[in-house]
């Protein structure tokens, strides 16, 4: 589907923080729409994690159908590299067949890697990554991240003293090529899409709201099974925490529970502070992204509020 100024093809991207409505935005927009959907979720990617990452149910995806869901083993692994190159081959597959690619969900990562691209990084090196695991087990996360102050002053203060992954990847990418990756995140350059981005943002008017019904759905995961869904996967004997699917919000907090680590009101607690704060972060980025169409959730007038930004012609 061309713009309306006749330039480049536009691609819709449903964004907002955990349980903000944006799956059922995008199902709307489906069935008015010539569209497909590509999911941008890096939980919804793995097999066998359905309750706690809200994936739609199966008689909704086969009615919605969503690419780039159920696309990996919860063993393996997936990045925003993956991502990028998944998600621009299945969009231009849904633009030659006529149709209007819509993503939705809230991996800001990955929009954000669609959106500028990403910085050319050295592949990973397993030693380099199971030298600084081990570290990180003798001394702790903040350590690591007071590390990587000492080499990268910027990249630190841009990430936090626990998370992990992303701490790991920083000082990798310092060993391997003696710089910092803050050096390569400045050289990184917004990409020369083939298309324009419609970007569409839903959220409640009050955090309040919003906290209100991350709870609620988390209450619902539970009373859904998702305790027996996060056992299964434990059984298996070949996952853990330094996986990304078992670090999903949600999951974490059950497979310590799992461990021994403390009770089951403890894990609900966690598993929803948790939540509410993706979502404080998922706010914070989309508040940063420069002309995007806020949408409030609940509103009566959601769709066609929608559909007037994506294609004005339906109204």
């Amino acid at each position: 589907m061309a713009s309306p100024r006749g330039e480049k093809p536009r691609v819709v991207f449903v964004m907002g923080p955990t349980a903000s409505g944006k799956t059922d935005l995008a199902m709307r927009l489906f069935d008015q729409l010539p569209c497909e959907l590509i999911s941008v979720d890096s939980a919804m990617v793995f097999r066998g994690m359905d309750i706690g990452t809200a994936k739609p149910t199966p008689d909704e995806l086969e009615a919605y159908p969503h690419r780039l869901v159920d696309i990996l083993d919860p063993a393996e692994a997936y990045s925003a590299a993956q991502f990028r190159s998944d998600a621009l081959k299945a969009i231009e597959e849904i633009q030659q067949a006529d149709r209007l690619p819509v993503l939705v969900g809230g991996t800001m990562l990955y929009f954000n890697a669609l959106k500028q691209g990403l910085a050319r990084l050295p592949e990973a090196d397993p030693q380099i990554r199971e030298r600084i695991e081990a570290e990180a087990v003798e001394k702790g996360w903040p350590a690591i991240h007071a590390r990587l102050a000492q080499v990268d002053p910027e990249g630190a203060r841009r990430l936090k003293p626990n998370d992990a992954q992303r701490l790991q990847r920083a000082l990798e990418v310092y060993e391997l090529t003696g710089r910092p990756i803050s050096e390569h995140w400045r050289e990184q350059s917004e990409a020369d899409l083939p298309f324009e981005i419609v970007p569409l943002a839903i959220a409640p008017d009050d955090r309040s709201v919003l906290h209100e019904r991350i709870e609620q759905r988390f209450d619902i995961m539970l009373s859904a099974g998702f305790e027996e869904e996060v056992r299964q996967l434990w059984d298996r004997g070949n996952l853990h925490v330094g996986l990304p699917s078992i670090r999903c919000v949600g999951y974490r907090q059950m497979w310590s529970w799992f461990a021994g680590e403390y009770d089951r009101e403890t894990m609900r607690y966690k598993g929803i502070v948790a939540t509410r704060q993706l979502a404080k972060r998922q706010l914070t980025w989309l508040r940063s992204w420069e002309g995007v169409h806020w949408l409030r959730t609940g509103d009566s007038n959601l769709l066609s509020r929608a559909l007037k930004q994506v294609d004005p012609a339906v109204i």
